[in-house]
């Protein structure tokens, strides 16, 4: 794991973005239209991941949490979560949402409980991530900040 801190810097670089979450397997059809969603992770000047956060006033979805094959391992997907959650704090959300096909586990050791679909806000359940990119298999998780 990983003792170094990152930062999350605004994605200017999307071709990054999207590559990355295309190598692992994660939707990238509507990075673009969502720009200012999404966040590179920076360590030491290395882009190490990515990650995006959008808010719908009290409520916010957590999506396409992706770390580089090459730094898998080193704490970087925690810290990336973290400074996500610290910006929805900050931003004023209270509760966010998730839909995972893979990381379910890693979510659940930092808190998050599975929850239905139809649980989340309807401002949730509208977003392209639920209602169209992440297939219906996908586990649904929430938590409150």
């Amino acid at each position: 794991m990983s003792n170094a801190t990152i930062r999350l810097e605004p994605a200017d670089d999307l071709d990054y973005v999207e590559r990355l979450l295309s190598e692992c397997d994660l939707p990238a059809d509507d990075v673009r239209s969502k720009p200012d969603c999404f966040f590179v992770a920076v360590q030491e000047g290395e882009r190490v991941g990515v990650g995006g956060l959008e808010g719908y006033g009290t409520a916010g979805l957590l999506r396409s949490l992706a770390v580089e094959q090459s730094r898998r391992g080193e704490g970087f997907g925690t810290a990336i979560s973290g400074r996500l959650e610290e910006r929805a704090r900050d931003d004023g959300i209270e509760q966010l949402w998730l839909l995972t096909t893979t990381a379910a586990d890693f979510f659940d050791a930092r808190g998050y409980e599975e929850a239905d679909r139809s649980e989340a806000p309807p401002e949730i359940r509208n977003t392209a991530e639920f209602s169209d990119l992440c297939p219906d298999a996908a586990t649904c998780l929430r938590t409150s900040l």
